[in-house]
């Protein structure tokens, strides 16, 4: 195998890892994620989640423009990935960096939270796609593709670990405030004072 497929085979293999946790909560009546405290399934997910980010990152040094994009398109990517990463910064900032990761702590509603449930995901879908557009590479695309599933998928794992830690509080919340972006977020945007005050308390 040349390098660059053995960058992407890591890639698919460390997904497939956070796939198997994600997919095994969802399925089972087993807690794989969030984890909520630091346990052996936390480690093996982010050590899943370290491998495929190196890997991501081979893969787009190895195959840099292999897909022939033209330029506009690769700017568009670019332009993508700093709104994604912008959104993602904003919504880690919020948090306390154990909580960003999966450990129990603090059901947030305000600043980003306000506006989706989960603003580092938005900024993954948006900006990990941007960056395999921006990079120019079919390999990076699927990688990016993969990631962006799992990303959807985390959500459904963790809502019910959510409402058991939570209950009503996360219940309203959810009620007003999309999983990911929906009407609900551009009335947000267009007036701040919409819906419910913030729950942090």
């Amino acid at each position: 195998m040349t390098p660059t497929q053995l960058a992407f085979a890591a890639g698919l293999l460390a997904a497939a890892g956070v796939y198997g946790i994600v997919i095994g909560t969802l399925l089972t009546d087993h807690e794989w994620w969030p984890p909520g405290d630091r346990t052996a399934a936390y480690y093996v997910h982010w050590t899943c989640v370290g491998v495929f980010d190196v890997a991501l990152l081979l893969t787009a040094a190895l195959d840099w423009g292999g897909w022939g994009l033209a330029t506009p398109v690769r700017v568009g990517g670019v332009a993508l990935a700093l709104l994604g990463t912008a959104v993602f910064v904003w919504g880690a900032r919020a948090m306390r960096s154990a909580e960003t990761m999966g450990v129990t702590g603090e059901l947030y509603t305000d600043g980003p939270y306000a506006y989706t449930r989960n603003p580092q995901y938005v900024g993954m879908i948006v900006g990990v796609p941007g960056i395999a557009l921006a990079v120019g590479s079919a390999l990076v695309a699927a990688l990016a593709t993969v990631h962006v599933g799992w990303v959807l998928l985390l959500p459904r794992a963790e809502e019910p670990h959510l409402r058991a830690e939570f209950g009503k509080r996360y219940e309203r919340y959810a009620a007003r405030v999309p999983r990911f972006v929906g009407f609900a977020t551009v009335r947000r945007a267009l007036d701040p004072t919409t819906g419910e005050p913030p729950e942090n308390s």
